[in-house]
């Protein structure tokens, strides 16, 4: 199956987040690949389609540089980002930012250590991984949902009020729990 997204293209990429929606415009609609975002697109994107994405992409900023400036192990090279927002303009989906914003299925077989997360409840049930049906699945609680031999976290949505700093140091710890356990 061919992935379908935002961001660095494998092997590079290790958190791979799952969304239905696409940015409302050209060419992020007719996408057939991966594409790495250029300096300067989150902005465009998010001028041109307002607050719905200015927030997913913030989120997802803030969930990386968290997760990645916790990780000295990875080696992950945060460049001169001093705050989230220099990491979401200078690196986020970028070709050497190491994420993905996928709007194709999950793809398991890619690479045993990246991270799939899905953002909702509802997206990650019409990719079949319905919470309440699931034997995959570990509830963690009404927002998480686990699955550790798939690497796959279930995860509000990336929006301010789903996916509060609370639940972002939540969802880093979840990522760190899986990194860490045995292959």
């Amino acid at each position: 199956m061919n992935e379908v997204g935002l961001g660095a293209s494998c092997p590079q990429a290790c958190i791979r987040v799952y969304i239905a929606n696409r940015p409302p415009m050209e060419p992020y609609e007719h996408l057939e690949s991966v594409k790495a975002l250029a300096q300067g697109e989150i902005q465009q994107i998010a001028h041109h389609t307002g607050n719905h994405w200015r927030k997913i992409f913030n989120v997802y900023a803030k969930f990386l540089y968290s997760l990645y400036s916790s990780q000295q192990a990875l080696m992950v090279n945060l460049h001169d980002s001093q705050r989230w927002q220099d990491y979401r303009d200078d690196i986020l989906l970028q070709a050497h930012g190491r994420s993905m914003l996928l709007f194709s299925p999950p793809v398991f077989e890619k690479c045993e250590s990246d991270i799939h997360i899905i953002m909702g409840k509802q997206h990650a049930a019409q990719l079949g991984f319905d919470r309440e049906s699931s034997e995959e699945l570990v509830i963690m609680d009404g927002d998480f949902a686990i699955c550790k031999h798939k690497n796959l976290i279930i995860c509000p949505y990336f929006d301010y009020r789903q996916l509060s700093n609370i639940k972002i140091e939540k969802l880093i710890g979840l990522v760190q729990e899986l990194w860490q356990k045995p292959c």
